[in-house]
């Protein structure tokens, strides 16, 4: 009988790893349209810079918010209500974009359709219910669903800059949420399926800590999940910056806007090969701390070049670097929520944490808006951020030591 059950298990597994890595691929285009679009938005109504970027600002808050909700349903239910959810708001909310003719309208598809009922049902929920579909092989699912963050990035800003110079914004945004309604509905039937039970949590590679051990007698979840949850708010501020704004940076530099959207593009392929390879080698290797110090660290070192370049090349080279380093951070976070918070709490605990992500990434997206109001470039902001990634490093080496310390007291 186990000769005709593993082989369903298996094709079950990875074809829930496909289809997971699709639909974050195709639904994280609703980002990267506004990202494109900006410049075109804000001509199109008069508007501040800033306009559009409280629309991308409020997203991610709204992804936020409604990740703590779509984690409890898939704690409770699986990825049945996410994946249903997510595929018709990302699509009538983008549909709805292209009809958009005032600044509340926009903020309201972007911070509730595109936001809570839409990109909340992508990153946090895809990654924490992977890891229960590979218990032996985490660090590498969560690496390869990931990705499709990044691949997205290959696909989607030049896509959108090709359509919007051929037919307009609006036109656009109606095509893309078409497109995704047809696409993303069959993968969410892929998706709504139940993981098989595991036999033990104990089993995951590399792990620091175990949410069944003596550990939280030393170190509470609370304080774990407090730790995580500021650090990611660090970090995001820092990756937001140029991800909202590149695109418009390049062409304050004085480069045609095909250049910014090309740049784009090679920050967020590199993030996908960072995501694909390096989650998955590094995670195993130095366990989820571990990875995220060193994509951090890179982050932080390639804004503060990206602040001070200003030819084409240099900033195609610093955006290529940037994405290495941003590309791993946060498929790192549901890896070390599984490594070091109760497996059961998996979903809700990484939709926490990504909330605060999410207010991280409409921090950074605002004041790069706000600063270039305000200064007319965006070097301060981007420097600005790198104080942030500071703070965030800080945190993750402090939790990394004491758990350290701790495994090694353990260890006696």
């Amino acid at each position: 009988m186990s000769l005709f059950f593993k082989p369903s298990i298996i094709v079950r597994r990875n074809l829930v790893l496909v289809a997971s890595l699709l639909f974050l691929l195709v639904g994280t285009g609703s980002i990267y349209f506004i990202v494109v679009a900006m410049k075109q938005i804000s001509n199109d109504f008069l508007w501040p810079r800033s306009v559009p970027s409280i629309a991308y600002a409020l997203q991610y808050f709204g992804a936020g918010t409604g990740g703590i909700f779509m984690g409890w349903c898939l704690d409770r239910r699986g990825m049945e209500i996410p994946a249903l959810t997510g595929a018709i708001m990302i699509g009538l909310g983008t549909i709805l974009t292209s009809m958009v003719t005032t600044q509340w309208e926009l903020y309201l598809i972007y911070g509730v359709m595109l936001g809570f009922f839409g990109r909340s049902t992508l990153f946090a929920p895809l990654t924490a219910n992977i890891t229960r579909w590979f218990e032996h092989n985490k660090s590498l699912a969560v690496g390869v669903v990931g990705s499709g963050q990044g691949l997205a990035g290959m696909v989607w800003p030049q896509t959108f800059h090709y359509l919007i110079n051929a037919y307009g914004w609006r036109q656009t945004a109606l095509i893309y949420g078409v497109f995704s309604l047809v696409t993303m509905l069959p993968l969410a039937f892929i998706l709504k399926q139940k993981p098989p039970k595991t036999v033990s949590s104990n089993s995951s590679e590399n792990i620091i800590l175990r949410p069944t051990s003596k550990v939280h007698q030393y170190i509470s979840p609370r304080m774990i999940q407090v730790s995580l949850s500021i650090a990611s708010i660090g970090c995001c501020v820092a990756m937001s910056l140029p991800l909202a704004h590149i695109v418009s940076h390049v062409s304050d530099l004085g480069f045609d806007p095909a250049r910014g959207a090309e740049v784009l593009s090679i920050m967020l392929a590199s993030s996908a090969v960072a995501s694909f390879f390096g989650v998955g080698f590094l995670g195993k290797r130095y366990g989820g701390l571990g990875a995220l110090i060193i994509f951090s660290s890179g982050q932080a070192t390639l804004l503060a070049t990206l602040a001070f370049v200003d030819s084409l090349m240099g900033v195609y080279i610093a955006s290529a670097l940037f994405g290495l380093g941003y590309g791993g951070i946060l498929p790192c976070y549901p890896l070390i929520v599984r490594e070091l918070l109760p497996e059961a709490e998996a979903g809700r605990r990484t939709g926490i944490i990504l909330l605060c992500a999410g207010i991280g990434m409409a921090i950074g997206s605002w004041l790069g808006g706000y600063m270039f109001d305000l200064t007319g470039t965006y070097q301060l902001a981007f420097l600005i951020g790198v104080v942030f990634n500071i703070g965030n490093l800080v945190i993750i080496i402090s939790l990394l030591l004491r758990t350290h310390k701790l495994n090694v007291t353990l260890a006696r």
